[in-house]
């Protein structure tokens, strides 16, 4: 299948532990104990795309991305 696929990256040197993300997208970030996001690694749902472009979009410190990649 020649489909793409959309993950996201967080830059942990640009990161400041707003939690900003997690708000925005629970069902894919959680924060660890020191308010840092930790996120999966899976391809993210088309039904959740919309949420995540929103979370990158709102991240204080730009610390967020979405990867597009061949399936």
């Amino acid at each position: 299948m020649g489909g793409k696929t959309t993950t996201m990256d967080v830059d942990m040197i640009a990161c400041a532990g707003h939690g900003i993300c997690a708000e925005l997208l629970p069902e894919w970030i959680r924060l660890d104990d020191w308010g840092y996001p930790i996120i999966r690694k899976e391809a993210i749902p088309p039904e959740l795309l919309t949420q995540a472009r929103w979370a990158v979009s709102n991240c204080p410190a730009l610390a967020l991305k979405l990867r597009r990649r061949k399936a």
